[in-house]
């Protein structure tokens, strides 16, 4: 039988690239399927492997349905989204929203407490001031960040559990999704295909991956992760059967003014983009967890970021810094297997 390797995502890191490849062995005709497909803004594949093709193709399907489903519950920029309703209340009135959007909300007010506001869905308060779809694109006055950041802080996001409502209390904040957004999608997309009978697959959320179950000859996913200085040859494999592997950088979207690049990760807290760290990848469980944590680990550097990585069960990462060297948490060396050496 033949071997398909297909890269599944690349991050150009000035100097530093991360290659997530995706080896699909031993394939039989038909029974595992790829579908790439435009979803949130962003480049989606679905990997699903299924005995039988057509239910198969039924099951991404739906899984794309889902993935539609969330952008139209979580945009920001779509006036008739429950985001948008309560943006524009801001400082107004509270806003009853669907529980799942309650929850999300909590779970991501949960996540900025645990990195103290370096990943925070008031993000886009400051956040918006940016404009990173153009390289040429002015920064920011500090005078203008510094009017924005009163008016940021996840602590200005109150939640009635009981009446299901979201109120910002302050007439200029604004949440967003961006930093949680895709692995929210990419957990409900896998949640699809399992309830559709799929064994094992993989949903690439622009480069964030959600690995589950095996590949149709049983065998764990493979997921290679490339040499940072060397673009495309990849240096060490991590095989899995469920986790997720999100990666945060600042090799796409970035202004470049009078010589300096600034990355589109900010640091909420002061509004200004991140510098010590190029890229972060998080391994873990969950897709929603480690979007998250790969953003504010990006933002809370070296020190802190691996600091709060290793207090944390289940949960491991690769920082890259912005010298281009490679700094693990204690025990994602360990889980990885060298290129050239046993797989």
């Amino acid at each position: 039988m033949s071997s398909v390797t297909r890269r599944a995502g690349a991050s150009c890191i000035a100097g530093a690239v991360l290659l997530l490849t995706l080896t699909l062995a031993d394939r039989a005709a038909a029974a595992t399927l790829k579908d790439p497909r435009g979803a949130m803004g962003s480049k989606f594949e679905i990997t699903a492997v299924h005995a039988d093709e057509a239910k198969g193709r039924a099951a991404i399907d739906a899984a794309y349905t889902e993935i539609e489903r969330i952008e139209g519950l979580l945009s920001e920029w779509r006036e008739s989204s429950k985001v948008s309703e309560i943006n524009r209340q801001a400082g107004v009135a509270p806003v009853e929203v669907p529980k799942e959007l309650l929850h999300l909300v909590r779970r991501s007010l949960k996540v900025s407490a645990l990195t103290d506001g370096a990943f925070d869905v008031t993000f886009h308060t400051v956040g918006r001031l940016w404009n990173f779809k153009s390289r040429t694109a002015p920064v920011p006055s500090e005078e203008a960040i510094r009017a924005a950041l009163v008016d940021a802080g996840y602590r200005h996001v109150v939640l009635d559990e009981g009446k299901s409502t979201v109120f910002l209390d302050r007439k200029g904040t604004r949440i967003g999704f961006g930093g949680i957004g895709k692995g929210y999608a990419a957990n409900r997309a896998v949640f699809v295909l399992k309830e559709h009978g799929v064994t094992g697959g993989v949903v690439n959320a622009a480069g964030d991956l959600v690995v589950f179950g095996t590949q149709e000859s049983g065998k764990p996913w493979r997921i290679g992760i490339a040499n940072p200085l060397e673009k495309g040859r990849v240096f060490a494999w991590l095989e899995t059967t469920e986790q997720a592997v999100v990666t945060s950088g600042d090799y796409e979207n970035y202004v470049e003014l009078g010589g300096r690049r600034y990355s589109h990760i900010l640091d909420p807290r002061t509004g200004w983009p991140v510098t010590e760290l190029r890229s972060v990848t998080v391994v873990c469980p969950d897709g929603e967890v480690a979007d998250a944590l790969a953003t504010g680990v990006s933002v809370l550097g070296v020190e802190k970021g691996l600091a709060l990585v290793n207090r944390l069960n289940g949960v491991e990462a690769m920082l890259v810094d912005a010298n281009g060297k490679l700094h693990f948490s204690r025990g994602l060396e360990a889980m990885l297997t060298k290129e050239g050496g046993d797989r």
